[in-house]
């Protein structure tokens, strides 16, 4: 799901931080910021919330695309996976995301 959040006083990627998102580093080919916040108990890395942010730095906003991995991929290096891009999970997460931002500008 892709939606606008914008970040006025602090850097995005501790705002995310706060609300319980892990920074992955950039993406080597978009140079979008890639943050995820595991829904398993213990070690597991899956199912987990998966989202790619591109920074607009002048207007304090991030264009991000929110989704669920519910598994690891099935290959060695293809990124095709099991991802959900909508539903009211995912919308309710989006909604979490915006009103802690808010609560922050």
């Amino acid at each position: 799901m892709k939606f606008e959040a914008k970040f006025p006083k602090e850097n995005f990627p501790l705002l995310m931080r706060r609300s319980g998102y892990t920074p992955e580093g950039t993406d080597e080919k978009t140079g979008e910021w890639r943050f995820s916040r595991y829904l398993g108990g213990g070690s597991s890395r899956y199912p987990r919330f998966h989202m790619y942010c591109g920074m607009k730095l002048q207007e304090r906003t991030a264009s991000c695309n929110l989704h669920i991995d519910q598994r690891q991929p099935s290959y060695q290096g293809v990124s095709a996976h099991s991802g959900e891009y909508d539903g009211e999970l995912v919308e309710q997460e989006v909604a979490r995301i915006q009103a802690m931002l808010e609560k922050e500008a």
